[in-house]
């Protein structure tokens, strides 16, 4: 008895250690895991999919709230910092506590000066502190109705707490649960692994085929077509893109390196050439961006963020000094706030600038996570978000810059909700100081909705966003956070007319702006003929217009603007085939 003493003291020890240097090891088991193993071995399951087709939710869809676990390892405060999340969080969505013990939690949370206004504690017990990796997803029947969880088995057979905590959660939400645990529908996944973009596109790395396969743990023998197929019954998955696993990361979960920022963009982990993982995640970028296009068709769109060293300079690998797994995609979306790790300030303030240029509009809030990397995890993998309960789904694909100054610019939307859609608008405007006009989005049948922007002249910047309402009286907007985010365009303008040295854009120019009573406008006539100048407001809707017959050239008119109300409007110019637009700005 003596001697097996010593040697678990030795094992304890050899962990304890390893913990303490600068290099990634698979997230480690808590003291409590193993005594409950046979205690949790036989909870009840709900293992047949869903009866209809489903949808995933992506996470930048409205949610009610974020799951957190309230463990920790021995040596560190990881309370901490899921206490900084709780008070961020709570500001936006309801945070729910996997605890045993709801005093000791709050009394921590009040400790730490976290308001306690947006919190519910779920009683349960679990073994570790990853949440993200054993939670259950949310789901949506139909696109949008009975909003459900699916739980596969967690990939930790050691943890049996958290793989059974979804249930209880469920029970205490009061939501459906459809769970991937018995032959043949049995999916062994995790969370961390994931990445949905909520029109049936997942991505994940090809640990997911790994475990599933003989030899894989779990007592699995699924080729990569039954994964396919699961995902798909289940999560509505139609399209569940595989890379490779990395050399040096040890998890194999991909949101330690990629995050997708809505269903077209993907934020990459990047790292000097030839270090570390940098090397595979390139191939990995690569063979998506060659094989595979966004939900709507296009390429995806890149932006890169560094994955920093350690203070001494090391990545990891044994190669490159095994440095710690530190990583700034590894943040949480929830409604109007992202949370994102900080390290140390010389890496920090560039991550804050590119999430900040990344995600407008949206509270990006850093969360030290020095503590925690060493775990190979921070704040994705302890988050876990629950969609909300009568959503509204918006599917647009934003317009991209345009060489166009001649036609409107046509926006169209899908919009579906449980209790039907009582409006749909296009708010837009080239002036967000100005404000936004609304233009009603006409039914083209079918969820499909469909507004024209009207045509701007080169170099102007248009700003736009769409909001739907539901017949139960619920409001969403897209981009989710609008209007203090918005999608953005440019107008680059076609060919260049050049005369006498000068641009085609020089030579239109109203002046003075803002103006009173008259508004010159000095122009070139390209060719000679009828020339026509058009004054619209915000809306499109035509002011009034002016025609004259010029020979080619340099021409000037004063335009009589007194009857005008104050405000921005816009001026077309038309000419041959040559058509222009600007916006002057009416004061009294």
């Amino acid at each position: 008895m003596m001697r097996i003493l010593v040697i678990l003291w030795l094992i304890s020890l050899t962990l304890h250690v390893q913990a303490q240097q600068e290099q990634p090891f698979f997230k480690p088991i808590s003291s409590d895991e193993a005594p409950t193993f046979l205690e949790n071995s036989l909870l009840p399951r709900v293992t047949t999919p869903p009866p209809v087709p489903v949808r995933a939710a992506a996470q930048w869809e409205e949610m009610k709230g974020v799951v957190i676990s309230w463990k920790t390892y021995s040596g560190v405060d990881l309370f901490a910092t899921l206490a900084s999340i709780c008070d961020h969080i709570q500001e936006t969505a309801t945070v729910y506590i996997l605890c045993t013990d709801s005093n000791s939690v709050k009394n921590y949370l009040t400790g730490k000066n976290v308001p306690l206004y947006n919190i519910q504690y779920v009683t349960t017990p679990t073994n570790s502190i990853w949440a993200r990796d054993y939670s259950a997803n949310t789901i949506y029947e139909n696109e949008v109705f009975n909003n459900s969880l699916v739980d596969w088995q967690y990939n930790r057979a050691s943890r049996p707490q958290d793989d059974a905590s979804p249930v209880t959660l469920a029970d205490f939400l009061n939501q459906p649960i459809y769970e991937t645990t018995t032959t043949p529908n049995k999916l062994v996944n995790t969370g961390g692994n994931y990445m949905s973009d909520g029109h049936g596109t997942a991505f994940c790395s090809k640990l997911v085929l790994e475990e599933n396969a003989p030899g894989g743990g779990f007592n699995n023998n699924l080729t990569e077509a039954d994964v396919d197929s699961i995902m798909k019954k289940y999560m509505g998955i139609n399209r569940y893109i595989k890379m490779d696993m990395l050399p040096y990361d040890g998890i194999h979960h991909i949101d330690m390196h990629m995050k997708l920022l809505d269903e077209e963009t993907l934020l990459v982990g990047s790292y000097p050439d030839g270090i570390s993982d940098g090397p595979q995640i390139e191939e990995n970028l690569q063979y998506v961006l060659d094989n595979f296009q966004s939900c709507f068709n296009r390429p995806y769109k890149v932006i890169r963020i560094p994955q920093p060293p350690s203070p001494s300079g090391n990545y990891p690998g044994q190669p490159f000094g095994n440095g710690y797994y530190r990583t700034y995609t590894n943040a949480l979306i929830c409604n109007d706030y992202i949370i994102v790790p900080n390290y140390y300030e010389e890496y920090d303030t560039m991550a804050y600038r590119i999430w900040t240029e990344s995600m407008p509009g949206y509270k990006i809030k850093m969360i030290d996570c020095n503590d925690i990397i060493q775990y190979s995890g921070a704040l994705h993998c302890i988050t876990h978000e629950i969609g909300v309960d009568d959503p509204i789904f918006i599917s647009h694909a934003k317009l991209y810059d345009t060489n166009n100054t001649s036609t409107p610019y046509e926006v169209n939307a899908y919009v579906n909700t449980q209790s039907g859609v009582a409006s749909v608008n296009l708010f837009w405007t080239i002036d967000t100081l100005s404000g936004y006009a609304s233009l009603p989005m006409s039914s083209l049948g079918a969820g499909n909705y469909q507004a024209f922007i009207p045509a701007q002249s080169a170099g102007t910047k248009v700003f736009y966003y769409i909001e739907a309402s539901s017949n139960s009286g619920r409001t969403v907007r897209k981009p989710l956070v609008a209007p203090e985010g918005v999608i953005m365009f440019n107008v680059l303008g076609g060919t260049t007319l050049v005369w006498n040295g000068q641009s085609k854009a020089q030579l239109f120019v109203p002046y003075p702006i803002p103006a009173t009573d008259l508004l010159n406008v000095s122009y070139f006539a390209p060719v000679g003929g009828q020339t026509t100048i058009n004054v619209y407001n915000l809306i499109g809707h035509l002011i009034y217009t002016v025609s004259n017959i010029n020979a080619p050239g340099m021409q000037q008119y004063a335009l009589d603007i007194s009857n005008l109300s104050e405000g921005t409007y816009l001026l077309e110019f038309k000419n041959g085939e040559y058509t222009q637009m600007k916006k002057f700005i009416k004061i009294k």
